[in-house]
């Protein structure tokens, strides 16, 4: 009979679904639930068939041809990067068959987007958006049309050649390919999502919102990138509609071409001997802007019958050459010109600045065909390490790689109405890639070939070459190394003419009236012999 009060030895249950007591009357231990924590689910687990949308096996790389994209993507990258290191070698070093007749950073400019292009593909090769899409055919599209510009201007064509083209030509494919690698992904991850999920996922998590956002800056900053290329190529184009006022000549092979221009008809002596040409070399800037002026009126004095005058390599309508370049590889690329155009000796070299290094050097070398040396406050070659510090080919190399953006140009273009012959020869033309490369180019060498060079030039220089040497009295006032220097360039020769100190005169001595009427007054006792 059972107790009213249950068993004496507790073995029966209020509940009588928990089981039968067990054999050795030891009570059933109650089952215990895991107190919940963040791990815990706030839904119970489906059993639909379908995974989670947050499973890691819910993945657009489970697609042999989304793995496949990515995979050439990080070839292209690698094969990009290879690209653009022989590039940025190519600036201090040509190597064969890569001379760039242009300035060769339009180029670096292009392969430089295409890596960036390339690496936020990668980085952000699963999260597809459509801003990423948009984005990437905006930068296509104006990679088109400077591809477009850059093969359909003869001038333009020429000054990149074969490298330029091919670069934004692969920039514009990159581009291209980046917009279809977003839009297959996408795919991918809608099919995945339905297969493995049931649905199409629409919600992203935050680390994926962050990288949406992050990818979309950088390509707000490609895209503005692009534009300023393209605007600054289109600036380019309009510059080169602008005709030289002489002619071009290939010169070291057909490497590059070297813009001469003479002034005047070659005249004759009473017994029947060639008149000296007055041949300039300009200082720090482009002789049309600078040298000319004073030299075209004294031209026009009857002083002199006729003066030639070039542009150094990437100065004005001049190519760039090949790096490294030196003094003396001017000076030789000057002859071959010169011969090429037909023109003869004798000569009357006139320089300003550090272009006195370069006719030093062109004198030592045609010797006998030089009738006078006029020096306008020159270089000494004593004082090249200036021109060769470090600091400066480095700000030299970074205005470079920036000078495709053309940030100034447009700048002077839009707001100040800079003209194209501001910009080819003018007061504008330090800040085309061309013109800085040429900075550059004499940056790297000025301390150690251009030297050598020109010492070697003092000790060949004949004596009784008629010398004349005029300095900026504001100069050699401030400075007591450039007087003496000035002092020391009066004797390297022992037939010197006169030395003239122009008291009010700056380094170009000619932009006051006192020193243009020394200097041409000079210029006509040289001529005159």
């Amino acid at each position: 009979m059972v107790s009213l009060w249950g068993s004496k030895n507790g073995e029966e249950r209020l509940d009588g679904d928990e089981g039968e007591p067990n054999g050795d009357d030891t009570p059933r231990q109650q089952p215990r639930h895991a107190e919940p924590d963040e791990r815990t689910r706030l839904l119970p687990p489906r059993n639909d068939g379908y995974l989670d949308p947050d499973d890691p096996a819910v993945s657009p790389y489970n697609l042999w041809t989304v793995r496949a994209l990515r995979y050439f993507c990080i070839l292209f990258f690698m094969i990009t990067f290879l690209w653009w290191v022989l590039l940025l070698v190519s600036i201090f070093v040509s190597p064969p068959m890569m001379h760039s007749r242009g300035s060769g950073f339009f180029d670096f400019s292009y392969t430089t987007l295409t890596l960036g292009n390339l690496l936020v593909a990668i980085l952000f090769f699963s999260m597809p958006s459509k801003a990423m899409e948009w984005g990437s055919l905006v930068v296509a599209f104006f990679l088109l049309v400077d591809m477009i510009i850059i093969v359909s201007v003869p001038r333009v064509r020429v000054e990149e050649g074969w490298v330029g083209i091919a670069s934004v030509v692969w920039a514009t494919l990159m581009a291209l390919y980046n917009v279809l690698t977003d839009r297959v992904v996408a795919w991918g991850k809608k099919e995945e999502e339905e297969r493995l999920t049931g649905r199409k996922e629409s919600r992203r998590t935050l680390g994926e919102w962050c990288g949406v956002l992050t990818a979309f800056v950088i390509m707000v900053v490609m895209i503005v990138v692009t534009i300023l290329l393209t605007a600054t190529l289109i600036l380019r184009s309009r510059d080169a509609g602008l005709a030289p006022p002489g002619t071009r000549y290939y010169v070291d092979g057909d490497k590059y071409q070297l813009h001469v221009a003479c002034v005047g008809n070659v005249t004759y002596n009473a017994h029947g001997k060639r008149n000296p040409t007055v041949l300039l070399e300009a200082g720090e800037n482009p002789v049309e802007d600078t040298m000319e002026d004073w030299v075209f009126a004294a031209y026009k004095n009857g002083t002199i019958p006729r003066y030639c005058y070039y542009d150094r390599p990437g100065i004005a309508w001049s190519d760039n050459a090949p790096s490294p370049h030196s003094a003396g590889m001017t000076s030789d690329a000057l002859s071959e010109a010169l011969a090429r155009a037909g023109e003869q000796s004798p000569w009357i070299l006139v320089s300003a600045g550090i272009g006195g290094i370069y006719s030093r050097i062109f004198s030592s070398r045609h010797v006998k065909e030089i009738r006078g040396i006029m020096l306008i406050d020159a270089l000494h070659e004593d004082l090249l390490y200036k021109v060769a510090r470090p600091g400066r080919g480095f700000v030299l190399w970074a205005r470079g790689i920036l000078s495709p953006l053309g940030y100034d140009r447009l700048a002077g273009a839009i707001a100040m109405g800079r003209k194209p012959e501001d910009r080819v020869y003018g007061r504008s033309a330090y800040q085309g890639g061309k013109y800085i490369k040429a900075k550059l180019q004499e940056n790297l060498v000025a301390n150690s070939l251009t030297k050598n060079e020109v010492s070697q030039a003092r000790n060949i220089q004949s004596d009784k070459t008629p010398l004349v040497v005029v300095s900026s009295g504001i100069n050699v006032r401030k400075d007591q190394e450039w007087d003496s220097k000035q002092r020391d360039l009066t004797l390297i020769t022992e037939n010197l003419v006169s030395w003239d100190v122009v008291s009010a005169a700056p380094h170009e001595v000619w932009t006051t009236l006192e020193g243009r009427q020394i200097l041409e007054k000079r210029l006509g006792e040289l001529f005159k012999g």
